[in-house]
């Protein structure tokens, strides 16, 4: 198991990512927004500068975080083609900066979770262009069509393909009021497809907490990692503030310093967290 964290949890300041990362003996970053700039708004200017210094600290690029498909269903020809571009240029982004996946998303449902219909359409949109060189990873998103593992098993039944992989986000999943203890029984489900795992500890539908304060399992999951013999990242995703709750909003466009500001004293604390457990399992 390899420990990253995503860096615009700690600070928009590439920089600061790294010293506090290198100094937790973590050993990688997962980018999402760098510098203020969102990542699907990341230039190739931007991201040679974050692959180098991130290659220069010795430190690992854990994946990329665009936010593709995190839309409305698309319905429209402009739409599918849009949606299209996106990912294509995602793609393009995560082969520079030698990322190795894409995270990507199965749109907003409206009402019920549809799995089923998002994989029809991700396989109208992406069916023939998936690469073999770069992982696309799906995530258990709060607000999408997979909330759960069951449902992303339903939604991988449509749209197949060997570069396809799970982001196991149990956090995701009990925020959105889908499941209230998704582990064992998610992690069973869908260990054979999950290829990484976002780490953050939700109470209930009410906030997101520090990492051992909320309703995950944490030590009991990273126990179980270890015996299956995972060898993916864990990249703490905090989503916790001391002293305030970020808005559902924020959250949903977590970039620029309104979301990363207060990220740093409390990304720390978790990241502490983190290595306690990996001692004792």
């Amino acid at each position: 198991m390899k420990l990253a964290i995503i860096g615009d949890e700690i600070d928009q300041d590439l920089s600061k990512v790294i010293n506090i990362v290198k100094e937790k003996s973590f050993s990688g970053v997962e980018i999402r927004s760098v510098w203020n700039t969102r990542p699907d708004e990341l230039d190739k200017i931007q991201i040679k500068k974050i692959k180098k210094e991130i290659k220069d600290s010795n430190l690992l690029i854990a994946g990329f975080d665009s936010p593709v498909f995190k839309t409305e269903l698309p319905r429209t020809t402009e739409q599918l083609q849009e949606a299209r571009e996106n990912f294509l240029k995602a793609v393009e982004q995560a082969r520079l900066l030698n990322a190795g996946f894409i995270r990507v998303f199965t749109f907003y449902r409206v009402g019920e979770a549809n799995p089923r219909l998002a994989g029809r359409v991700l396989q109208e949109i992406i069916g023939d262009i998936i690469p073999d060189d770069i992982g696309i990873y799906i995530e258990t998103g709060m607000r999408t069509n997979t909330p759960t593992i069951q449902h992303m098993l339903s939604m991988l039944d449509v749209i197949a393909s060997d570069q396809l992989g799970v982001v196991w986000d149990p956090g995701n999943s009990v925020y959105a009021g889908a499941i209230k203890k998704p582990f064992p029984s998610e992690y069973k489900e869908g260990k054979d497809v999950i290829k990484h795992i976002h780490i953050k500890d939700p109470k209930g539908q009410q906030e997101y907490v520090r990492l051992g304060d909320g309703d995950i399992p944490w030590l009991d999951i990273l126990r179980n990692l270890k015996e299956d013999n995972y060898t993916g990242w864990l990249s703490l995703e905090t989503h916790w503030r001391i002293g305030k709750v970020l808005s559902q909003e924020i959250r949903d466009n977590p970039w620029y310093d309104q979301f990363s500001d207060g990220g740093y004293a409390a990304s720390v604390q978790c990241m502490d967290k983190i290595k306690k457990y990996m001692e004792v399992i």
